[in-house]
């Protein structure tokens, strides 16, 4: 296949940046749940970008940030590991915020691969902005590293996505397609649907809560008789009594919400009916327990 390439990408960025957003506007469906809740992301979900010219895997990591826990620890040193063996990086940075110290921090530690892994500054949001911004905002981003190329893109209208394609491909070696055809994603299903429901599971909670949310699916198998209907019986994980009943909800009202949305993302995502038993549990400190951690997948 002469003239195709193919190969690794990843975009890195603080915590909210838009990657996951751009990830799934990149792939056309929705392989990163996203939630306006920072460190949302906790896995380096692939999503395959099938081109004519190419195929593009990219690699959605969590946001690097100062941490606090052994999980924060952890989620860094997932970033970092990525970062070492993508062919391309696209740096993230949103038009509505400033650069600031967090930005600069990230692309001190980008200048160390640059010379090997060329990284491409990305001003994300641009549809929340007005256009003076975006310009000012794309200033602001030279300053802080050089860049191979710098773009303006919005997942959310569509503005510059495929160019952004088109860059990130042409930074990619030649080479035969590494995933078959129609694929998507290489994360497994169970990873996924638990993904979803933790998702569900941060909409509207307060700002401490989300990083004490886990979900682990215990078990997720065809209903038997039932080709058109799979039992998925997951746990929701959080770390204290109080953080329990706040996803509890009153009379259990909020776990109910929670199921309903994510069963909804479930079927869309599995192409089946779903019935989804959902529980919450106490697992003590779990983000700064090593065998819990491990426990839960990290």
């Amino acid at each position: 296949m002469d003239g195709y390439r193919s190969g690794f990408a990843c975009f890195v960025g603080r915590p909210n940046a838009g990657k996951s957003t751009l990830t799934n506007a990149l792939v056309g469906t929705k392989v990163a749940i996203t939630s306006s809740k920072p460190q949302t992301t906790r896995h380096t979900i692939r999503g395959i970008v099938h081109r004519e010219d190419g195929q593009l895997i990219l690699v959605d990591t969590p946001g690097l940030h100062r941490p606090r826990t052994l999980l924060g620890q952890r989620l860094n040193d997932l970033v970092r590991e990525t970062w070492s063996e993508v062919d391309v990086v696209g740096f993230c940075v949103p038009a509505d915020q400033k650069v600031g110290p967090g930005d600069k921090f990230i692309a001190a530690e980008l200048a160390k691969i640059a010379k090997r892994t060329p990284v491409i500054g990305i001003v994300t949001k641009t549809d929340l902005v007005p256009q003076q911004q975006v310009l000012e905002q794309l200033v602001a981003l030279q300053e802080v590293m050089e860049f191979a190329e710098i773009i303006p893109v919005s997942a959310v209208d569509g503005y510059q996505v495929d160019t952004l394609s088109d860059l990130l491909l042409g930074k990619l070696p030649e080479g035969p397609p590494l995933y078959p055809h129609g694929e998507l994603t290489d994360e497994p299903e169970q990873t996924l649907v638990a993904e979803l429901i933790r998702e569900a599971a941060l909409e509207g909670v307060r700002d401490e809560l989300p990083h004490s949310i886990a979900v682990v699916v215990e078990e997720m198998l065809p209903r038997e008789g039932r080709d058109d209907l799979v039992d998925i019986h997951a746990n929701v994980f959080v770390e204290r009594p109080s953080q329990k009943a706040i996803i509890l909800g009153h009379r259990g009202e909020r776990l109910k919400q929670v199921g309903i949305t994510s069963r909804h993302q479930i079927e869309k995502l599995l192409g089946t009916r779903v019935y989804l038993d959902l529980h919450i549990k106490i697992a003590k400190d779990w983000q700064r327990d090593p065998k819990q951690l491990r426990r839960l997948g990290f």
